[in-house]
């Protein structure tokens, strides 16, 4: 099934040479709702820059990657974790000679759908929501995407390109079992090809993703004291690059280790994904953009060794940062806000602000609680961090309004 318009519009689709596996702009299968496309972008270009000016992407700069907004002002927030995960991105996609503005548009989208507080928030949020279908970030990704931004009179979402979509859809994998509410949706007016993988820029996207919170969780874990430059010598992966950066620079102070380390690291992470990535290439021999969908495997990945090892680094942080007893304390914060938040709305829903309220009856939602507990959550994962503590306090301090 497709029902996407196309614009036949003739594009000069990149300033560099693209692969024959490459996602090309002038190719695309195109948009759900027809309309002309840019005489200046090709639409990849124009899918990128409909997604830094949506509200969605603005909210990030208040939403936690692992550590409160008001924590501090040097660590990561959902924001600066997403413009490192399309830095990496972008040099992934030229040395792969793939569509850039395509693997960027899908590295800033790809968290659009978080709730406050991180994944903790998201699991808090997904409890309250079991009874009414779950919730998951991913598929809230996509229904920010084609359903809550509200920009334009013809349609509701951004109308972003099929293969925008399809990447922030799939950027994982191809989806298993019943799909989530966003993606059946689309599902339902144009195939996604649910059980093959992703176009070689979603994949990079996915990879850069996993690049970037490993290298920033351990410098934000470290700047928070939560573990030392020793201890993350019992980290094969750490270890080794450490020795790098001492052997190139004899006494240089901490600070500058760390950076250097984290540098060091990065790099050692891309050069491996594009070594054992050309060798997957190489066994695919792909002639076209669907030769990749259709590899039975993702092609982008880790060497089986960085795996391992990056895999220990994963349960190092689990360890020593995740569950860390601040982090615990965090938590136990964040399950009151969303509870109560979820709970309170859910019961009256005229607590909400006005346009909230008309959306609940625009769903059905004044009598069928499953349309109701989908717009709260709508709302409470579009909050960012401050907005919902302040959300809270107006609810449940009884004196908010009086000091």
């Amino acid at each position: 099934m497709s029902n996407l318009a196309v614009d036949q519009t003739t594009y000069n689709y990149c300033a560099l040479p693209l692969a024959p596996y490459a996602c090309r702009p002038d190719q695309s299968k195109g948009r759900v709702h027809k309309e002309p496309e840019s005489r200046n972008r090709t639409p990849f270009q124009r899918d990128r820059d409909r997604i830094i000016h949506s509200s969605a992407f603005r909210r990030l700069k208040y939403k936690t990657q692992v550590f409160v907004y008001d924590e501090g002002d040097h660590y990561r927030t959902r924001l600066t974790h997403t413009l490192e995960v399309a830095q990496i991105t972008r040099t992934l996609a030229r040395a792969l000679m793939v569509n850039e503005d395509l693997a960027e548009a899908i590295a800033l989208a790809h968290d659009l759908g978080h709730t406050p507080f991180a994944h903790i928030g998201e699991e808090f949020l997904n409890q309250a929501m079991k009874n009414y279908g779950g919730f998951d970030h991913n598929d809230q990704s996509l229904r920010v995407l084609t359903t809550l931004e509200r920009r334009y009179p013809g349609w509701d979402g951004l109308n972003l390109s099929f293969e925008t979509l399809e990447g922030v859809v799939k950027h994982n994998g191809p989806v298993e079992g019943a799909p989530h509410i966003a993606v059946a949706e689309l599902q339902s007016q144009v195939d996604l090809g649910l059980n093959t993988h992703a176009s070689l820029e979603a994949q990079v996207a996915a990879l850069s993703d996993d690049i970037a919170y490993n290298n920033h969780d351990v410098e934000d874990g470290l700047r928070a004291g939560l573990f030392d430059l020793e201890e993350l010598q019992e980290v094969s992966l750490l270890d080794e690059v450490l020795k790098v950066v001492h052997d190139n620079h004899k006494g240089i102070a901490k600070r500058y280790v760390v950076q250097e380390m984290i540098r060091e690291m990065i790099g050692a992470m891309v050069d491996d994904v594009l070594a054992e990535t050309q060798k997957r290439l190489a066994a695919v021999d792909p002639q076209s953009a669907d030769d990749i969908r259709t590899a039975g495997q993702q092609v982008v990945a880790f060497s089986d060794g960085m795996k391992e090892k990056v895999d220990e680094l994963r349960t190092f942080l689990f360890a020593r940062m995740y569950e860390h007893y601040t982090m615990k304390r965090i938590w136990l914060k964040v399950e009151r806000i969303v509870s109560d938040l979820f709970e309170a709305f859910h019961k009256n829903y005229q607590l909400l602000p006005d346009s909230w309220q008309t959306l609940v009856e625009e769903s059905g939602g004044k009598g069928d609680e499953q349309a109701r507990a989908r717009v709260i959550a709508d709302y409470i994962a579009g909050m960012t961090d401050r907005y919902a503590i302040r959300e809270h306090e107006r609810l449940f301090d009884l004196y908010w309004d009086l000091r």
